[in-house]
């Protein structure tokens, strides 16, 4: 019998592979204490701050804490099937979430597990939680809109994309519908949506998902939801794990992303909770020092990406390319200039031109405290906030918004020029508004000029009313307002505004599209076309009223 050798040697090869691949060299620590999602570990000299570790059980956590003898660990997950005495083994990884389009339509968890019994999300990319912000280099100024479709805040309070708005209030005074329909303004804007609930109820967050598939708003939206029931490691986690799908996206794709944060201060208290657990010092309101940096690093990371710069993470090369006839090199994993390469190089084309992650943080007050220790922490990372006011909300005014001391820090610059023209005397009519209307109660005697302002104001309020899920697009936005800008509503009935509106916008889209369509294109109000709103705001009045 011949021997045949290669057919040995293969054989050989073949087991010492399968041997090999069996062999799984990590660092074991034992589980000395367990309770309320914290663990102490015994045994993980090399661990590292951030680094995710595997439990005998399977359930995985986050290092914390970087102690003497030991490390301390958050549970993300299930934590009452972890005892004393147990494994946990060190991975040499950063904790890590699933991204890409595969998720886009889905409600997961923060780490991306499906909740909405859709079946496994496939796909395989993923995107560490903890993402260095781009530094002042590598950003543009905020100049292109965000448009919400709210009139309120669209004319004096405008989002632009990469910018950081806050929406601040009391309990029920409306902010989760403007973030509602902020997402449902992004309908056919090539916006991807990422909502991140916090804390809240299981059966709210169903009603959200369900409000946002009957307006369609799913097609092009991400659910993140960390509910109340959950554990504090993963409501901690939940802002940062939504941050990270979105900007995948708008790094990898150039993609315009919204994420809405709802709400911040839920993972104050989660974060404060892991850290009086883990014993760290407690400071203002017992919450520990490093909570402003739990914010401004989250936020930070919202920006206009300049288009010169393309970022590629870590082992993710893009191998063909060329931006205006040039190849450019991405440096995995940094942000930094892109420099022109030769042939067979590795190269990154550009594939950001411009991508941007806009933020709109919620952040709930008590008895409306905005000067609490988390409200001013945000409102000074932000640029610029919405403030909902529960005595607006009741006597009717929605959205609750407080103009007089809500503010946008971008300011007109992120607004269409037709916009900006008129919001500015907009602002003024309703501040004049406010300061006669308590001088008006004293039912002394008005002057002409005086109750005419009054009528204005009283009618510009109501106006800017809008129930929810109406988003109203920019241009019959503009005409409206103008409307009222100009007077014409002045003699109107009060209770007859919102019918005039939405029959002069009609009039506008049927019987005049010719003026609206230039409206449209020009996105400005010029000296041509300034007369052709008025006669035709005009002529429609006439036949309204007789």
């Amino acid at each position: 019998m011949k021997i045949q050798v290669d057919e040995i040697t293969s054989v050989i090869k073949q087991e010492i592979a399968q041997y090999s691949e069996q062999l799984d060299a990590a660092e074991v620590g034992k589980v000395i204490s367990v309770g309320d999602g914290v663990t102490q570990i015994h045994g993980l000299g090399n661990a590292m701050a951030g680094e995710m570790i595997e439990y005998e059980n399977g359930a995985i956590g986050q290092v914390m804490n970087l102690e003497e003898n030991t490390v301390g660990a958050v549970v993300l997950g299930d934590y009452l099937e972890i005892k004393e005495g147990d494994t946990a083994k060190s991975t040499g990884k950063l904790l890590s979430v699933p991204v890409g389009e595969s998720l886009i339509g889905r409600v997961v968890d923060p780490l991306g597990r499906p909740l909405d019994g859709k079946g496994a999300i496939s796909g395989g990319q993923t995107w560490p939680l903890e993402f260095k912000a781009p530094g002042i280099a590598e950003r543009q100024p905020v100049t292109e809109p965000l448009q919400t479709g709210i009139k309120a805040i669209d004319s004096m309070i405008p989002i632009g994309r990469g910018q950081r708005e806050l929406i601040i209030g009391d309990r029920k005074t409306g902010k989760t519908a403007i973030a509602l329909d902020t997402i449902i303004n992004q309908k056919d804007s090539g916006v991807i949506c990422v909502y991140v609930a916090i804390g809240q109820k299981e059966s709210t967050v169903a009603s959200v998902v369900e409000a946002l598939r009957e307006q369609g708003a799913m097609d092009y939206t991400i659910v993140v939801s960390a509910a109340s029931s959950d554990s504090a490691p993963l409501q901690y986690i939940a802002p940062y794990s939504g941050c990270a799908m979105a900007e995948y996206l708008m790094y990898t794709q150039g993609k315009a992303t919204l994420c809405i944060y709802d709400d911040l201060s839920k993972q104050a208290q989660a974060y404060r909770q892991l850290s009086l657990l883990l014993r760290r010092p407690p400071g203002r309101e017992a919450y520990p020092g490093d909570v402003f940096y739990l914010h401004s690093r989250l936020l930070e990371r919202s920006c206009k990406l300049a288009e010169r710069y393309a970022i590629v993470p870590a082992g993710q090369g893009y191998k063909e390319g060329g931006v205006n006839g040039k190849t450019y090199v991405g440096v995995p994993g940094k942000h930094e200039a892109q420099s022109e390469v030769g042939d067979g190089q590795e190269v990154a084309t550009d594939p950001t031109s411009g991508g941007s992650l806009t933020a709109l943080p919620v952040i709930e007050t008590l008895e409306g405290e905005v000067s609490a220790y988390i409200p001013t922490n945000v409102i000074s990372i932000t640029d610029g906030q919405i403030y909902l006011e529960p005595d607006l909300f009741f006597a009717g005014i929605r959205p609750a918004i407080n103009v007089g001391i809500s503010v946008s820090r971008v300011g007109g610059n992120a607004q269409i020029k037709a916009m900006k023209k008129i919001a500015g005397s907009l602002r003024l009519d309703l501040a004049a508004y406010r300061e006669l209307e308590a001088f008006a109660q004293l039912g002394t005697e008005l002057d002409a000029a005086t109750q005419q302002q009054l009528d204005r104001g009283a009618r510009m309020v109501e106006l800017l009313k809008q129930g929810q899920f109406k988003p109203y697009d920019v241009i019959d936005q503009v005409i409206s307002i103008f409307a009222g800008a100009k007077g014409y509503l002045d003699d109107l009935p009060i209770d007859k505004v919102e019918d005039f509106e939405e029959k002069m916008l009609a009039y506008f889209r049927d019987e005049i599209p010719e003026v609206r369509n230039e409206l449209a294109t020009q996105k400005a109000l010029t000296d041509e076309l300034v007369p052709k709103m008025e006669n035709g705001i005009k002529t429609f009045k006439d036949r309204y009223t007789n």
